[in-house]
């Protein structure tokens, strides 16, 4: 069942991860609708929102993925089942 998701993301040394990242999002395209990242340069981070639009076990891949990159902390929000011919 498709649902709504964002997935929060803090990049610590951004410079060293932001690749890597970008990639796994980038492999997850299909289920990605919106991306808005915010550098903190004086604090040497981004903060990344993603909205995507997929079933659970979608969702929960592309967090996994992204949580395991080296410097990345993910948190995610999901909707609950969305009805047929909803969102």
């Amino acid at each position: 069942m498709r649902r709504i998701a964002v997935i929060g993301a803090i990049l610590e040394k951004p410079g060293v991860s932001q690749k890597a990242f970008n990639d796994t999002i980038s492999s997850f395209k299909g289920i990605v609708k919106g991306r808005m990242g915010i550098p903190v340069a004086e604090e040497d981070l981004a903060v990344i929102s993603i909205t995507l639009q997929g079933d659970l076990d979608e969702i929960n891949a592309l967090t996994g993925k992204l949580g395991n990159l080296p410097g990345v902390t993910v948190r995610t929000a999901v909707s609950s089942d969305l009805k047929a011919g909803g969102a």
